[in-house]
């Protein structure tokens, strides 16, 4: 290669492009005058005749004239100059490629009327080769120098056809090389109309390079071009573009309405009215005054931070360390107010409640802090059935511990609330029970649950419900090891506690949480808020050691006591019957029996016609409510913690996730239930039908939605003759005749808990008479 520098650099005549024909023609010459041939060697050229013959040369690396062409390119030109003229003509000459890595924004740009160094080479050449052979004269004939004239003669004709179709391929096509941020781009000289009317080329402006924009000093968000229209402040597009623009837009706006409407669809038919994870982020707005240089370096990323909280929305942030009981009262006023009535019916905060004579009218707020699939299918619904997510536990083992922490946080903070607590007290409640996990307090090896997060919002539920005067029922709905193997406890599968390997150690572990937690809840500040603790919910006593569990009852109630807590303590009937209870923990004062009534889990019951169930409601509830209340026939005092007025089990995900139904006779055995393969509806046959039942409500007859205001009237009347009743639950996503929420919406329950049409006093009307279908 050519050194990049020919300073300095002696330089021969340039060899003209026919040089092997020249010294063919010389050679032809010296023959016929008799000269002798010069000796040459390979590799070394023969002295100029110029040159002194006793002049030896210095070996050196040859260094070639910048003037002059390689022996390839000359070769390539004769062999090119072989070809014909039409295949000439049609040939398009190549563009020289560019072998710098990078070129500036400064490349220079060939106009079309300057000649090509190439073709300017081949002028000197032409020139060069003229004065050569006005020097050798005395060496050629007349001959030879006429076939050397008719050989330069022919080549100058060469030239003079390049030079016209360079031209004619640089008029037809020329090309600018742009840099933009390191990077060439080539495109076309683009034209446009001038303001005067005429057209020219588009002016180019400086591209602005990275590091301006990464400091600021440049408008210009990326590379490229500024037009003289840009900078004059003129529009850009023309009418064409913005009627693409305005397709583009109406294109999206149908699309963006269709994603609305499958998602609707896919949220489920039954026009539920809550969300888990749909709504907006918070502002967090209360940190705005909070330095994160607040935070002690040990507490900084733990959850004690509360830059790390996804929710922060009326907790207090100041930081502390502070605990009671060993758990934290980050989040928490240092004042409060039992004041606070729900209505008017009820007393305040701070005035005693007759538990027994006033009864309760609640609603159960689950789904929330311990998750249930058919309340919150979202959570699982876009899983694989091989995937087998069927709890909190396998949902969490999938996402793993930072990812489930996201997910299952902003469930947390979306689905439940303060809105949810004001209506609450506007539907007429005085009550909330709130079910509520163990990982809330801590975890143990091998959990996969995300710890601690849903303790602060606990806490904060149970300020909304003394903002508004709703005195709150804390369940315990999770024990470790799982208390009846049912994906509400956590995890699906075997009991754990109480059972098996670690059956003792889990029932000790829950003992250590109640004497945290009755510590935390025996502060002055929950002795009017918090009025029922209960112990565990649903103990699966008919798979369990029922000895065990009576025993582990004592114990767990002497603990709370220990701690100084003199609420009311709530234990589970365990699915015994109320009337096995007879006799059994009744030395203990302050207890109180929870029992969960519903037709559509007992094979006894779920079969029953419409008009039966709504006389089972007045007549069986308020009779085993009754001897339960008699403590020679039952355990005393009593409360229905949960009921519905769902008359089918067609519910998505109630009998398990991917379960099947009792209604349709789908149902596999599953951990919860025995199979059942036939169909349970009251008509028994292949009529049974849950789409009906699954329908948006908007679709209920008004016979049926008569009915299912009757049949929760008559629950609600059965379980007010002992301590009364909460309702399971305010909010689903998708399961209407389990929403309390939605069914007020939707006129299949009242809008105040008080306002009733029926009671079980009046006449149960033939509901099959008035076209009522009994297979949904």
């Amino acid at each position: 290669m050519p050194s990049p520098s020919h300073r300095n650099v002696r330089t021969r005549p340039a060899r003209p492009s026919n040089a092997r024909t020249r010294h063919a023609a010389e050679r032809e010459a010296r023959k016929e005058h008799g000269t002798p041939e010069k000796p040459t060697t390979p590799k070394r050229r023969a002295q100029s005749p110029q040159r002194s013959p006793t002049r030896q040369r210095a070996p050196q690396k040859r260094t070639r004239s910048p003037d002059r062409r390689s022996r390839r390119i000359v070769v390539e030109e004769e062999e090119y100059d072989s070809e014909s003229g039409s295949d000439r003509e049609t040939r398009t000459p190549q563009k020289k490629r560019d072998r710098s890595p990078i070129r500036t924004a400064q490349t220079r740009r060939r106009s079309p009327e300057r000649k090509s160094k190439k073709f300017v080479v081949d002028k000197k050449h032409k020139r060069s080769e003229s004065d050569t052979t006005a020097r050798s004269s005395n060496l050629l004939s007349i001959d030879a120098l006429a076939k050397l004239d008719a050989l330069n003669e022919k080549t100058g004709g060469q030239v003079k056809e390049s030079e016209k179709r360079d031209k004619a391929w640089s008029e037809k096509k020329t090309v600018k090389e742009k840099i933009v941020t390191e990077r060439v781009a080539k495109e076309r000289v683009k034209h446009r109309r001038k303001s005067d009317g005429t057209y020219g080329k588009v002016e180019r402006t400086r591209v602005v390079s990275g590091p301006l924009l990464e400091e600021g000093r440049s408008k210009r968000a990326r590379g490229g071009y500024v037009s003289a229209d840009e900078r004059k402040g003129k529009r850009r597009f023309g009418k064409k573009c913005w009627i693409a623009f305005g397709i583009v837009g109406l294109l999206l706006v149908i699309l963006i309405s269709v994603a609305i409407v499958v998602s609707k669809k896919k949220s489920g038919p039954s026009g539920g009215s809550g969300s888990s994870t749909s709504g907006s982020d918070p502002s967090n707005n209360n940190l705005n005054g909070v330095s994160e240089d607040d935070i002690p370096t040990a507490a900084k990323n733990t959850i004690l931070d509360p830059f790390t909280w996804y929710d922060t929305t009326n907790f207090n942030v100041t930081y502390t360390n502070e605990t009671v009981g060993g758990l934290s009262i980050m989040g928490l006023n240092s004042t409060w107010n039992d004041t606070t009535q729900a209505n008017q019916f009820v007393p305040a905060l701070n005035k005693a409640w007759a538990y027994g004579t006033m009864p309760i009218r609640g609603v159960n707020l689950g789904g929330w802090l311990s998750i249930e699939p058919f309340i919150t299918p979202s959570l699982f619904n876009t899983y694989q059935a091989n995937q087998n997510i069927v709890d909190e536990y396998t949902l969490s083992t999938l996402l793993g511990p930072t990812k489930a922490a996201q997910v299952i946080e902003k469930h947390y903070s979306q689905f439940i609330t303060e809105d949810d607590f004001a209506s609450i007290q506007a539907a007429g409640f005085d009550h909330v029970r709130i079910p509520y996990s163990y990982w809330a307090v801590t975890t143990y090896p091998g959990d996969p649950y995300v710890p601690k997060i849903s303790w602060r919002y606990l806490l904060r539920g149970i300020e909304y419900a003394r903002q508004y005067g709703l005195r709150v029922n804390l369940d315990l709905h999770a024990l470790p090891g799982s208390q009846n193997g049912w994906n509400h406890s956590g995890r699906q599968g075997p009991i754990g506690w109480l059972n098996g390997t670690d059956g003792a150690l889990n029932a000790q572990r829950s003992l250590d949480l109640h004497t945290q937690l009755s510590t935390f809840f025996a502060q002055p500040r929950y002795q009017n808020v918090v009025t029922i603790y209960g112990l565990v919910n649903e103990p699966k006593m008919i798979s369990l050691s029922q000895s065990a569990v009576v025993d582990w009852t004592e114990s767990a109630v002497q603990v709370v006591r220990k701690s100084g807590m003199n609420q009311t303590i709530a234990f589970g009937d365990g699915f015994l019957g109320l009337d096995k209870w007879q006799g059994q923990l009744q030395g203990i004062s302050g207890l109180v029996l929870d029992a969960h009534e519903y037709t559509i889990f007992d094979p006894n019951l779920i079969g029953m016609n419409h008009t039966a169930k709504v006389q089972y409601a007045c007549t069986g509830w308020t009779g085993q409510m009754k001897l339960s209340e008699d403590t020679t026939s039952g355990f005393g005092p009593t409360l229905c913690g949960e009921w519905s007025q769902a008359d089918t089990d067609c519910t998505t995900y109630l009998n398990d996730v991917n379960a099947g139904t009792r209604w349709e006779g789908t149902l596999e055995s599953t951990d919860r239930a025995v199979a059942v393969l036939s169909p349970d509806c009251p008509s028994k046959s292949s009529s049974c039908s849950c789409s009906s039942a699954n329908a948006n409500p908007s679709s209920y007859s008004d016979t049926y939605k008569s009915w299912l205001m009757m049949n929760a009237a008559a629950q609600m009347s059965s379980f007010e003759t002992a301590w009364g009743w909460f309702y399971w639950t305010w909010t689903t996503e998708s399961a209407t005749q389990w929403d309390w929420k939605a069914g007020m919406a939707n006129g299949i329950l009242p809008s105040k808990t008080w306002n009733r049409n029926f009671n079980c006093t009046s006449a149960v009307p033939d509901f099959a008479g008035q076209g009522l279908s009994e297979n949904y």
